[in-house]
């Protein structure tokens, strides 16, 4: 199992990866997993039959819209970075939480470093496996790098403005 990242009530915590990540070319393993969009079309009912989690692994140009009629049952949706200077994962992170309202666990994978991590937790990730080796306290660290935002966000913080405003 590998390590990973979970943000929860504002607290970064190291975790042994409960799933495993299978390949389109592997047999499916007993326990939870992680499967691709594909796979998960052509065998999801089959495995969310077994009785297990089951995770839908992402790439930049596969869109959260195509898991919405599936989403109650599935328990992670992974986001791949492909480079971090990618930002389609951000939006599509939005749109589980806010147009899908997807409550399981959204994961950060591939080019994921802890500058990102703030604007990540923002957008609705609560789980990463930073590609930078970054620990729970360079993680937390991150996550409360800035005091204001400066936009709305799935995060619900309410941004500078509307701080100002009450104030006035």
């Amino acid at each position: 199992m590998s390590m990973f990242i979970k943000w929860r009530d504002g607290r970064a915590e190291a975790l042994a990866d409960p799933f495993t990540t299978v390949d389109d070319d592997q047999p499916t393993p007993a326990g939870d997993v992680i499967v691709s969009l594909s796979r998960f079309q052509t065998e999801g009912e089959d495995l969310l039959a077994r009785g297990r989690r089951v995770g839908v692994r992402l790439t930049a140009d596969e869109t959260p819209e195509a898991l919405a009629y599936d989403l109650p049952r599935i328990s992670v949706v992974v986001l791949t970075f492909p480079k971090f200077r990618d930002g389609r994962a951000y939006s599509a992170a939005r749109v589980l939480r806010e147009a899908l309202n997807f409550t399981g666990e959204v994961r950060a994978v591939g080019d994921v470093l802890q500058e990102q991590l703030y604007f990540m937790i923002r957008c609705g990730f609560d789980a990463f496996v930073p590609a930078d080796g970054a620990t729970v306290h360079q993680v937390e660290a991150a996550a409360r790098r800035y005091r204001h935002v400066y936009q709305r966000a799935a995060d619900g913080l309410e941004p500078a403005f509307v701080q100002r405003a009450k104030a006035a």
